[in-house]
């Protein structure tokens, strides 16, 4: 299943072409782009430690290891997002053929929101001297909830520069039918507008700050959700302008932070009420769970590329892998939903696990040349192909695992000799023990 989506997402011959019409000051001669990724793929799915053990496996690489990285800390973020915005494209009709339920019916919900990659090693020579943590960039990541897909990626080498203003690049493909979703973070009089401009509709949460309001119109009850009850307000933040909608959500529960009430803004049309704007919203939190896949199941920070490109290029490349990884979750659900209880949902992390145990095995036993082709197949034949061999699979070992409620662990500050202290855990179950009554 992992070939046929691989063939599918990210053929050899199509990587090329992207970086033919996309290297910018690059060029292939000995060394093509689609080994790197190839290499950068083995390492965000966990099949290789790191780059380098890839490239040490790999029979016939014809550069040496230098060059290899030579040519990963050299990747444009231009040519990083036309592979996932390319490869999205490329798997969104299987991910249709696989059948899916719109959140909101008649629209494409895009959430939008940034990442920061952490503090890597400190291999290169201006990093050595350093105390600070060497932070290599970060990307904002525009993501599908209804096809599970990253449909888009601006990756940043400054670690340090807004996102407010490179999110901007992101809505030139905003158009009619699209429905943005955005934390506070995002509530920009020009990112707003630009949705506005682009026909787009907009779900953002109210920023403390700005944009600010210059008229309000008068409040009206909305009806309550699961979560809490709501009303909404036309808002105009400049004179002319087509008014906007306020929603406001009083809590049942505060948030974490301790908020009981949230407000919405959004162009929405009246005939999309108040408690379906509040509870579309709460969608937005799919992406938080996305970028903890990313960093749990898969590879996508990788320490040893210190180089703010390099280090860019394996989130890419990670991302491709998560999309892969959805497909494969999506054809495992449709397969054995029919038997099933109501609700039951296929694993990454154990998809990933499977992946893991079983590639090597199987290159082994057969290698890539005799395995069927798959990549000239159209969509629904791909989708029917994936149906087939998602139904061999069993789904008790790639069930997701329902955990219970979190236990509050409170954390107050501390001094920081008390923090850098550190205790026996064999003494303390001792001294626990010996306590008992």
């Amino acid at each position: 299943m992992v070939r046929l989506a691989l063939e599918r997402a990210m053929p050899a011959a199509w990587i090329d072409d992207v970086f033919e019409a996309n290297r910018q000051r690059q060029y292939p001669r000995e060394l093509l782009f689609s080994t790197v990724v190839e290499l950068l793929s083995l390492v965000s799915l966990g099949l290789r430690p790191s780059l380098h053990a890839a490239a040490r496996q790999m029979d016939n690489l014809p550069v040496t290891v230098t060059a290899l990285y030579d040519k990963v800390s050299r990747t444009k973020p231009p040519l990083l997002r036309a592979l996932v915005r390319g490869s999205a494209e490329r798997l969104a009709p299987v991910v249709a053929g696989l059948g899916s339920a719109p959140c909101l019916p008649g629209w494409q919900l895009r959430i939008v929101d940034g990442n920061h990659l952490p503090a890597t090693e400190k291999r290169l020579k201006p990093l050595r001297g350093q105390r600070a943590a060497a932070l290599p960039g970060h990307s904002r990541v525009v993501y599908d909830p209804d096809l599970d897909q990253v449909v888009d990626l601006q990756a940043c080498e400054d670690a340090y520069e807004s996102e407010r203003t490179g999110v901007l690049p992101l809505l030139d493909g905003a158009g009619p039918g699209q429905l943005w979703i955005a934390d506070r973070h995002f509530c920009t009089r020009a990112i707003l507008q630009r949705c506005q401009d682009a026909q787009a509709g907009f779900i953002v949460r109210q920023h403390g700050k700005h944009p600010p309001i210059v008229r309000e119109g008068t409040w009206q009850d909305g009806g309550r959700t699961a979560t809490g009850r709501t009303r909404e307000q036309a808002i105009e933040v400049d004179e002319g302008l087509q008014p906007w909608r306020r929603i406001e959500l009083q809590l049942d529960t505060p948030t974490e932070s301790g908020e009981s009430v949230l407000w919405l803004w959004s162009n929405l049309p009246a005939t999309i009420d108040a408690r379906q704007i509040a509870d579309l919203y709460r969608r937005r939190w799919r992406i938080e769970g996305m970028f903890q896949r990313l960093e749990s199941v898969l590879q996508s920070e990788i320490r040893s590329l210190g180089h703010p490109r390099a280090a860019l290029l394996g989130f890419a490349v990670a991302v491709l892998a998560h999309n892969l990884l959805a497909v494969l979750k999506r054809s495992v659900e449709q397969a054995h939903r029919e038997r099933l209880t109501e609700g039951w949902e296929a694993s990454p992390y154990h998809l990933a696990v499977q992946v893991r145990s079983r590639y090597e095995g199987m290159l082994v036993a057969l290698p890539v040349e005799h395995w069927p082709a798959g990549g000239d197949d159209s969509a629904s034949t791909l989708a029917q192909r994936l149906l087939e061999l998602a139904r061999h699979i069993k789904p008790g070992q790639v069930a997701t695992s329902k955990r219970g409620p979190k236990v509050d662990k409170p954390k107050a500050w501390v001094d920081a000799a008390t923090a850098r202290a550190h205790v026996s855990t064999d003494r303390l179950i001792k001294a626990s023990k010996s306590k008992r009554p």
